[in-house]
């Protein structure tokens, strides 16, 4: 499950990248794509 929640963060491109050098802003954009990604789920 870990694996794959990985896999599906990846798929945004700054956070494959990195783009973000500064640790806090890094974070920011794992937690915002992870919040799109659980908004995305459908209810179940």
């Amino acid at each position: 499950m870990v694996e794959r929640c990985f896999a599906r963060l990846k798929q945004f491109r700054s956070i494959a990248t990195r783009f973000d050098k500064l640790a806090d802003r890094y974070r920011a954009g794992v937690v915002l794509a992870s919040l799109i990604l659980w908004l995305r789920e459908p209810a179940g």
